[in-house]
């Protein structure tokens, strides 16, 4: 649920990254942080556990223009990959707006892919959501390794809902921001269509 601010006209949207351990998603975050207007971004939070982090900012991206006035500043999440933070997962997911499920695209990191998903599934209903109605989009991160699965294999496994896709390789950058405008075009459009 967009949370709107009459005061300073803003509409703010949570996106979250979701997926597996050490698939990319702070890799997105981060390459998105730094490739950021300094003065359109707020502060980079960085919540370490004993294997991973969990990151935060929010950003204004002008460029997506207003709606009924109001511009819209996102709030970027990514959750732990370990399924022993599941608590901090589901806490993080209240409120989405919209998802991005950053898969790793390594052959052996298939059932790590399918567990995530599955749990993201799961945890979503529990906060009455279903992910179809949601605004969601499939990373495939990690394409230039050797051993990446064939991409119609990840398609097939993962991408059962024909979400909107992209092939990634978060540490150059390649697909992170397409992935990015995918969901926030999402986000926007159901904004839209609420505010109707």
């Amino acid at each position: 649920m967009s949370f709107i601010n009459y005061s300073s006209r803003e509409i703010n949207c949570k996106i979250v990254y979701y997926g597996p351990g050490l698939c990319g998603k702070t890799t997105n975050l981060q390459f998105i942080y730094n490739k950021t207007n300094p003065d359109l971004k707020g502060k980079m939070i960085s919540l370490a556990t004993e294997t991973e982090r969990t990151l935060f900012f929010d950003f204004l991206p002008l460029a997506l223009g207003q709606i009924r006035g109001f511009k819209t500043r996102f709030h970027l999440y990514t959750v732990p990959g370990q399924v022993f933070y599941d608590a901090s997962r589901k806490l993080i997911l209240k409120g989405v707006d919209g998802v991005v499920f950053v898969a790793d695209s390594q052959i052996e990191r298939m059932e790590a892919n399918l567990e995530s998903m599955d749990n993201l599934r799961i945890n979503l209903r529990e906060q009455g959501y279903e992910l179809e109605k949601i605004p969601f989009v499939i990373q495939y991160n990690k394409r230039d390794l050797p051993n990446a699965a064939p991409l119609d294999e990840m398609r097939r496994q993962l991408n059962t809902m024909g979400a909107v896709e992209f092939e990634a390789c978060a540490q150059g950058g390649e697909g992170v921001f397409e992935t990015l405008k995918a969901v926030a075009k999402g986000v926007l459009s159901d904004l839209k269509r609420l505010s109707r």
